[in-house]
């Protein structure tokens, strides 16, 4: 059994910071690329940031600048840094993961999500 799982949400005034984690966790014998989404109320979900397994990364060009991600291969966990936080930035945010099991099967994995919310 494999699970993703976020963490690090909550309420934070504008021009503040977060750090959100995903781990992953159970049986798993490789993690590969991973990723952060978000889905605001009213508003289909949208990436926010994906790193590959050699942590490359890739940034929607609202958050460029101000959020980073960012991966520890050894505990199978991925982070977005959020800075300068914005209103616009209040949403859901997923992380998904690339999870080869022990079986050698792969699948996206994704999290229930964690609230940010951004307000003065």
């Amino acid at each position: 059994q494999v699970q993703v799982a976020e963490s690090g949400g909550g309420l934070v005034q504008p021009g503040g910071s977060l750090r959100l984690s995903c781990a992953a966790s159970g049986s798993i014998l490789s993690v590969n690329a991973m990723g952060w989404y978000r889905q605001a109320p009213g508003k289909q979900r949208e990436l926010v940031a994906t790193i590959t397994g050699s942590g490359l990364t890739n940034y929607a060009d609202s958050v460029k600048g101000r959020f980073t991600i960012s991966r520890d291969n050894a505990k199978n966990t991925a982070y977005l840094q959020m800075n300068s936080l914005k209103p616009e930035d209040t949403a859901v945010y997923y992380c998904n993961a690339d999870i080869k099991d022990r079986d050698f099967l792969s699948y996206r994995y994704w999290g229930r999500g964690t609230q940010v919310t951004v307000s003065s």
